[in-house]
């Protein structure tokens, strides 16, 4: 590191350590300040299912995936009903295959693309992972590179509480504060806020979310809110900070996902009363607020065996299965026992289901997707409603920078991941399967780029 300090600080180890890995290979000296000591199991990034996004990627190509940028964004267009930032997710969308092949290439991260079920509102197989499909497995590759990169440097515990600008309105030097109380200054020209959004601060859910602000917060302790803080300071605009990621399918007894390909294979939720309440093929997040409103705000999330056999791909749904929280049953009758469900309601909602996933008659909630009828042994999952993380924040540029309300750019200043605004519109239903991913990563690569633009001779 030059005397001068790192020439890029980036706030927060999760998505934004690529940010980190990207600008190192670039030749730059770079500094990572994290909050939390537990960042590596802690943080939104290590608790994802790690699906990424990619359009247009060599993984799709061989498995025949007709893909674009355009249909990626018609897709955002088609679930943020219009609302979401369409020239941002244009951007991730260009972005994202490149940062992929890079992230295989360069750092050697075994990737995939998903092809045995598709999220909500993807119109193309276009989720890439790592065996195990969870978030952990991602972090601990990220984890890896950046400490085998001499020119990375890893500050934690330690947070950054501020960023101070020139005369001339640019970036010039970071505030980092560590847990004895004890600050210290350091230059820097550009810095990348990286800490998630606010989901984990109370007062701003209870102002920005009401809808979903009772249920289980399932994500970082250290997304306070901090870019919020320090980008409004400096002039920084701001926009959808009522977005959410919302989950439908936190297990009660595990406090870890079942996960949404449950459904997707052909799964069905009903509430404490046995009854369904909704199309759940429309999505997990919106999912959320509409559970929260059931009675007692918790249901379950019932399958067969086929379906638990192609879930033991996600290890959050084994983690579920380790812990006890999948209960099996023969037929109806024993589900109802172990489940306390009322039997009678339980059966005919099985039945219904099960003659709409044969055609013989149309879903009352008018889902089309079913996959196959659910048949015995079934299994089931009591669920709780939950909040994730917040999906509006900093409104940034096709590089990441933070832009003020008239448009221009805080010259050195970045944000990505739910430090920034995001393409998920409002509310929690234009939540795509990797809107958090997706500008967490590609956010990140995205600055690192344009940062190391700025040092043609690093």
């Amino acid at each position: 590191m030059s005397e001068a300090g790192p020439d890029l600080v980036v706030a927060g180890a999760g998505g934004g350590l690529l940010a980190a890995l990207r600008a190192a290979r670039n030749g730059l000296q770079v500094l990572v300040v994290e909050a939390s000591e537990h960042y590596r199991r802690g943080n939104n990034t290590s608790i994802s299912t790690a699906m990424i996004p990619g359009v247009g990627s060599r993984w799709q190509s061989a498995a025949g995936v007709d893909d674009s940028v355009e249909r990626f964004v018609d897709d955002v267009a088609r679930k943020t009903k219009g609302q979401g930032d369409l020239a941002l997710a244009a951007a991730l969308a260009r972005a994202s295959a490149p940062m992929l092949e890079w992230m295989a290439d360069d750092l050697g991260f075994p990737l995939s693309l998903v092809t045995d079920f598709q999220y909500p509102g993807h119109s193309a197989h276009r989720c890439h992972t790592l065996e195990g499909r969870h978030g952990s497995v991602l972090l601990d590759q990220l984890v890896r590179a950046v400490e085998a990169e001499e020119r990375i440097d890893l500050f934690v515990p330690a947070r950054l509480t501020d960023v101070l600008l020139d005369d001339d309105g640019a970036v010039r030097a970071v505030v980092v504060t560590t847990p004895d109380g004890s600050s210290e200054e350091i230059e820097t020209r550009a810095v990348l806020l990286a800490t998630n959004g606010y989901a984990g601060n109370p007062e701003l859910v209870a102002q920005y979310l009401p809808e979903i602000a009772d249920a289980q917060y399932h994500g970082s302790e250290t997304s306070r809110g901090d870019a919020l803080r320090i980008g409004t300071a400096l002039g920084a605009d701001v926009a959808h900070l009522d977005a959410y990621q919302g989950h439908a399918a936190l297990s009660k007894h595990a406090s870890t996902l079942v996960g949404w390909a449950t459904v997707m294979h052909g799964g069905v939720v009903v509430n404490a009363e046995g009854r369904r309440f909704g199309d759940e093929t429309a999505g997990y997040s919106e999912f959320a607020p509409l559970l929260a409103r059931e009675p007692g705000a918790e249901g379950w999330i019932i399958v067969d065996r086929e379906i638990h056999t192609r879930c033991l791909a996600f290890t959050d749904y084994v983690h579920c299965v380790e812990a006890g929280a999948v209960l099996w049953a023969d037929d109806v009758e024993q589900l109802a026992a172990v489940t306390k469900l009322p039997v009678d309601a339980l059966a005919a909602e099985l039945a219904a289901t099960a003659a709409a996933a044969t055609g013989e008659r149309v879903d009352d909630f008018g889902r089309t997707d079913f996959d196959h009828p659910l048949a015995g042994p079934y299994a089931a999952v009591k669920i709780v409603p939950a909040l994730f993380h917040s999906q509006g924040g900093l409104v940034v540029d096709a590089d990441a920078r933070v832009l003020r309300g008239d448009g221009t750019a805080i010259e050195g200043l970045y944000a990505s991941g739910g430090a920034a605004q995001g393409i998920s519109g409002h509310g929690a239903s234009g939540y795509l399967a990797g809107n958090g991913l997706l500008p967490a990563l590609g956010l990140a690569y995205l600055a690192a780029d344009h940062v190391a633009s700025a040092h043609p001779d690093a």
